[in-house]
């Protein structure tokens, strides 16, 4: 146990933008609460994020979720709400003494904070936790973000962003990615089944479209119709549809009826309270790139990944960013092999995304590569206590009137 606080809490600032960032950083604020009661350290979170950060006890100052995009165009209705928000935050981080600050992911926005705090306070502890993966892609001729030079560490969740950044002179540890807190209590098969009510014969499909605006336009339509093809070839195949936000629904189930697939769209807040039997119960899910792969994978489901962008975000991209990626899936840049199928830009058509997923469904040999392949996955993403592991790194980078005594992390 710590010795005794002062009466003055200590002042924390998470950022982090997305569902997943919103979920991650929730597993955050519950293991820093943890951590500094054990310490007997006040404490008061304050948070750029989601509801989930503000459910699990932080001061949510304003909600990110919403504000993301992936593209040049698509970002534009983006840019006037971010900068009003910006400016609040700019405003606000002067009226408050912080004494340390984490940024999660979110690269752009998280980036040009960390500089700005950097400037306003030299000493203060930034923590980058789980950093842009930088580590997997290239953007012309190289190089990284700015984030090593106002870092004062990085807590890595990947091995090979540890090595990426360490190589490069920063202070880094490999803490694991906190999914495998989240997965360490996932639900038993057969219980989640039978709470889905679900027959022993039968095949449950997800499909899992959009957290953003974007990708319900982009990914929803092939998503959908290669899940009524799908349907057609097995039509006792059960399909759910979990909603990323409440306001995708109308437009989720206006498509699902317009494909003539038979399905349930699940509302926002059912969907994220049966994520986890949901995860547990399914056979096969169609999907885009994100920290979803990753989770799926966790669970043991077989998956065919996919992403699209507008046809001049692509373009500017490629010939003139020179971005340059090995996969789009975290599953198959941790494992830097094929292990999913993925599916992008012109490939990602209904035909394609049906036969991927037909082959999962239907060949033992394909679904064995696939979960054989998950296991290897699942040592590149370290040990349950994740979430724990990053709080003791934050509080033992307070200044030492504040901290305890420094904490043993894993190295990758």
């Amino acid at each position: 146990m710590a010795e005794p606080s002062s009466s003055a809490p200590v002042q924390l600032l998470i950022s982090t933008g997305e569902i997943s960032g919103d979920l991650q950083g929730s597993l955050l604020v519950r293991a820093l609460r943890e951590e500094a009661a054990a310490r007997n350290l006040p404490l008061c979170i304050h948070a750029l994020g989601g509801v989930q950060m503000e459910q699990a006890g932080a001061r949510l100052l304003a909600n990110t979720t919403s504000l993301s995009a992936i593209g040049l165009w698509e970002a534009l209705p983006f840019v006037v709400p971010t900068l009003r928000l910006q400016a609040r935050v700019n405003r606000w981080i002067r009226t408050v003494r912080l004494d340390g600050v984490v940024l999660i992911d979110y690269m752009g926005p998280n980036v040009n904070l960390g500089l700005k705090l950097r400037r306003m306070n030299p000493d203060l502890p930034i923590n980058y936790y789980i950093a842009p993966q930088e580590w997997a892609f290239r953007v012309g001729e190289g190089g990284t973000t700015r984030l090593i030079g106002f870092s004062s560490q990085i807590l890595a969740a990947f091995p090979e962003e540890a090595r990426f950044y360490k190589a490069r002179g920063a202070v880094v540890h490999w803490v694991g990615h906190p999914l495998m807190d989240i997965v360490h209590n996932r639900p038993e098969r057969a219980a989640a089944r039978t709470r889905l009510k679900l027959g022993e014969d039968s095949r449950l499909l997800l499909v899992l479209p959009a957290s953003r605006s974007q990708e319900i336009r982009y990914l929803l339509p092939p998503l959908l119709e290669g899940a009524a093809q799908l349907q057609r070839r097995h039509p006792t195949l059960q399909v759910i549809i979990p909603a990323g936000r409440q306001s995708f629904v109308p437009v989720m189930r206006q498509q699902v009826r317009n494909v003539g697939l038979m399905a349930t769209v699940l509302d926002a807040r059912e969907a994220q309270q049966r994520k986890a039997e949901l995860f547990a119960a399914a056979d096969l899910a169609l999907t885009k790139s994100g920290t979803v792969n990753l989770e799926l994978a966790l669970h043991g489901v077989p998956q065919v990944v996919g992403y699209r962008l507008s046809r001049p975000t692509a373009w500017v991209a490629r010939h003139m960013l020179n971005f340059q990626v090995p996969f789009i899936s975290p599953v198959n840049l941790v494992l830097n092999e094929p292990l999913v199928p993925e599916l992008l830009q012109n490939a990602f058509t209904p035909s394609a995304i049906a036969d991927h997923g037909d082959t999962l469904l239907t060949s033992t040999m394909a679904r064995q590569r696939v979960l054989d392949g998950y296991g290897r996955l699942r040592s590149q993403l370290g040990e349950p206590g994740v979430a724990q592991r990053a709080a003791r790194a934050i509080l033992d980078a307070l200044p030492l009137s504040q901290g305890a005594a420094p904490s043993s992390t894993t190295s990758p």
